[in-house]
């Protein structure tokens, strides 16, 4: 049976990444190409595809502004020149993308905020709330607070990681080069080109190199790592070479590229996730709510009749049934003392009980695993 290679046009959720050598040049912004991607990404919106953009280019764009010397910087050299880009990239890609009638939004992250369970939970939410407005959130590293003990380092496992927390189906690293060779094709004329990697092997990590350009920070090690991200999560990925315009429709069109097939689709790798976790917690539910659940709903307080232990929003909790029988497990939106307080209540009583505005689910079904 003949594998099945990823199609772009039938993504439902694209991530792409692009490199910092893409969208500045010498003279600065690359106008042009920005605008020619900004085309694609209206197209891609307008037959049914989400996406979201992590952008390099930050630091590159600031430190022009700035006039800091050639070489490596300092961090906090590194931090100022990421203020200063920070802000005209945002407008840059908020510009290039109003003619489409296409609204964005700018995160900033660093590493500690997608290895924290509460911080992984509200960066998911604004997520998929902003794609859910019809917004294209543009995400970056957050350099002008990392430090290095909190950095990614590259936009290329930030990516993969993006991809992984909002369920996206396919990853798109635009960069310089056009995929994975079997050694540097700068340097070996030998070298041949990988159009599919269906398992990642010792002998395809061996195949990293060093970057090429000397605006980027990520070579093909990075994006070796962060294909290993991205498959275990259930979402394909693609490395392709970005520099000609209109590079998301020179992709769906044939233009050459690596694929990293999935292990699984992105749905099936969260649940198995959520289900390997150790329980904090148990919920006893009553046999309307264990009903509800089994139809594929969310678990809201008003079926909660007991809450057992001690645990923290975005921990995971065992859902027990009225006979004390597991219906399933899943990851709990408030922390334990909350979730005692609002117990048994209609979710439009839990702004009175805590005082603030809280999620109407206590666990939402896309952060559940029933049985």
């Amino acid at each position: 049976m003949a594998t099945l290679i990823p199609d772009l046009a039938q993504a439902r959720l694209l991530v792409v990444k692009i490199g910092s050598a893409l969208l500045v040049g010498p003279e600065g912004l690359k106008g042009e190409w920005l605008r020619a991607l900004c085309d694609d990404v209206a197209e891609a919106r307008q037959r049914g595809t989400n996406v979201v953009l992590v952008s390099s280019g930050a630091i590159a764009l600031g430190r022009k502004v700035l006039d800091l010397p050639a070489g490596a910087l300092s961090l906090e050299q590194s931090q100022a020149a990421a203020a200063v880009g920070q802000i005209r990239l945002a407008r840059a890609y908020e510009e290039a993308l109003a003619p489409h009638g296409v609204k964005t939004a700018q995160l900033l992250l660093t590493l500690d905020d997608t290895t924290d369970r509460r911080r992984y939970l509200n960066s998911r939410a604004t997520m998929q709330t902003l794609l859910g407005l019809g917004v294209v959130p543009i995400v970056n590293e957050n350099d002008t607070v990392a430090t290095d003990e909190i950095r990614y380092g590259d936009n290329d496992r930030l990516a993969a990681q993006i991809a992984v927390t909002c369920g996206a189906d396919q990853l798109l690293l635009l960069s310089d080069v056009d995929g994975l060779y079997t050694a540097n094709p700068k340097t070996d004329p030998s070298a041949v080109h990988l159009p599919l990697v269906e398992h990642i092997t010792p002998e395809i990590d061996a195949m990293g190199g060093d970057p090429v350009s000397g605006l980027s920070k990520g070579g093909m090690k990075t994006k070796l790592m962060a294909a290993r991200t991205a498959v275990a999560g259930g979402c394909a990925m693609a490395i392709a070479e970005g520099s000609v315009l209109n590079p998301l429709s020179a992709v769906a069109a044939g233009a050459r590229v690596t694929w990293f097939l999935p292990e699984s689709d992105p749905h099936a790798a969260r649940k198995r996730w959520i289900a390997a976790m150790k329980p904090k917690g148990e919920v006893t539910v009553d046999d309307g709510a264990a009903a509800a659940l089994g139809r594929g709903k969310s678990l809201l307080p008003a079926g909660v009749t007991v809450v057992s232990g001690d645990f923290g929003r975005g921990e995971p909790v065992v859902i027990l049934d009225r006979q004390g029988n597991r219906a399933g497990c899943g990851l709990m939106r408030y922390s334990a003392e909350e979730a005692r307080r609002i117990a048994g209540h209609r979710s439009d009583e839990i702004t009175a009980i805590l005082g603030y505005p809280g999620r109407a689910a206590l666990i939402h079904r896309d952060d559940m695993v029933i049985g």
